[in-house]
């Protein structure tokens, strides 16, 4: 009877068979999983998953019926470049050029992390996750404005207790993908209670 569900922090592209180490969609459903994450940043920069890839996972994830959580973000090299924006957009465009990949868009959250906020204790002003955020929507709406008005998008640099209140109440950040703070129960409390 609990509204808590399951999620992965990854799923294999390929469909069930011989590709030992992956774990397929079927493996998900298996166990109840309800949502899983594809493109973290972790698994772009260590197992050089690029945005073709994420789009494929996302897509096959639609098929089994799961919910991904598409995460895209800039590194600090990226954003002190002024890239950001370009990133971002080269990131869900993949997604976005294809009536496969729009449905599964339509099927999806998306998680801004920005990568120079992701376990450093460094984290964004509420104003600058606002502004990539608002620029994703505006990304989302330019394909489809129903999709853009339905599509949550979630912040998840770094979100602590002290700054998810001000993070959540930024118009375009629908809630946070939450990392590290969530292994401190207390904490990740206080980052629900921020969040209702």
């Amino acid at each position: 009877g609990s509204s808590v569900k399951l999620g992965a922090q990854d799923v294999s592209e390929h469909p069930p068979g011989a590709y030992t180490g992956d774990i397929c969609t079927d493996m998900l459903n298996d166990f109840g999983c309800s949502y899983v994450i594809v493109g973290h940043s972790e698994r772009r920069i260590y197992h050089k998953e690029n945005d073709a890839l994420v789009a494929k996972k996302c897509i096959v994830a639609k098929q089994a019926g799961l919910t991904s959580i598409v995460c895209v973000g800039e590194t600090l090299k990226e954003r002190e470049g002024g890239d950001t924006e370009r990133v971002i957009a080269r990131q869900i465009e993949v997604l976005l050029s294809s009536e496969e990949g729009i449905s599964a868009l339509n099927a999806s959250v998306i998680a801004y992390e920005p990568v120079w906020a992701i376990g450093t204790g460094k984290t964004a002003t509420r104003e600058q996750a606002q502004a990539v955020h608002e620029f994703i929507r505006a990304q989302l709406a330019a394909q489809d404005t129903t999709l853009a008005d339905k599509t949550l998008i979630l912040y998840g640099g770094s979100v602590n207790p002290d700054n998810a209140k001000e993070l959540f109440s930024m118009p375009d950040i629908d809630g946070g993908l939450i990392g590290g703070a969530s292994l401190k129960a207390e904490d990740f409390l206080k980052i629900c209670d921020a969040a209702r």
